[in-house]
């Protein structure tokens, strides 16, 4: 699924399930080893959805430790992100020399908890969300935008250092349609906050098979 939302450049690999065949290098076992079941097997298959796509990129795979607020630390010279839900893992990886970075994010195709939209959203996304809801009450925008704006601080982050509050991007959506129980679309994100020359981000989402995906390459 989620290769259908980036360029060719970017190699992808997915899971469904936490696959028995799933290792970890020593190193990342090890940062891990103390964690809950669940945590572990989550872990487990994205860090082995990541090794997958290195493969695919023509790398050797290394382990993937974690760097500062959590996110993998890439070999040089490589951009990637992680993202697992319910029922889904994957991980995308890409050159730097083709992709500046990268984010995605998945998401079980739910509404959010009660009062998380209040947290996460500007008024003026409350009032487009309304909007879209009154076309298409069937889609849970409350969680699509979380999970682009997911997405955007995953792209954000490793190219600036610096966090990005759900406040400080105003996200807009542009449906393309799709199928029963299905759909697709781009979206944009404008930042309130600016570093490393970025003012905003646009990307891609899909909402299919009970999940959603959000996704955005920042092109070198």
């Amino acid at each position: 699924m989620i290769e259908e939302l980036l360029p060719a450049e970017v190699a992808t690999a997915e899971t469904f399930d936490d696959p028995p065949e799933a290792r970890l290098f020593d190193a990342e076992a090890a940062e891990i080893a103390k964690a809950v079941t669940k945590r572990r097997r989550e872990f487990t298959s994205g860090r082995w959805c990541a090794h997958r796509a290195m493969r695919e990129l023509g790398v050797e795979p290394v382990a993937l430790l974690r760097g500062e607020r959590g996110a993998p630390v890439w070999p040089s010279g490589l951009v990637g992100s992680i993202t697992h839900c319910a029922g889904y893992r994957g991980a995308v990886v890409a050159r730097k020399g083709e992709v500046r970075s990268v984010g995605i994010d998945a998401e079980t195709h739910q509404p959010l908890p009660e009062g998380v939209l209040d947290v996460v959203s500007r008024p003026e996304e409350r009032e487009h969300l309304a909007e879209l809801g009154s076309r298409d009450p069937g889609a849970r925008w409350d969680r699509l935008l979380f999970s682009c704006k997911e997405s955007v601080y995953k792209t954000w982050f490793p190219v600036t250092g610096e966090w990005l509050g759900f406040e400080d991007a105003a996200l807009e959506f542009a449906p393309a349609g799709g199928a029963a129980g299905s759909a697709t679309g781009t979206f944009t994100a404008r930042l309130h906050k600016t570093a490393a020359g970025l003012t905003g981000f646009t990307g891609r989402w899909m909402i299919r098979d009970g999940l959603m995906l959000s996704a955005i390459a920042l092109r070198a």
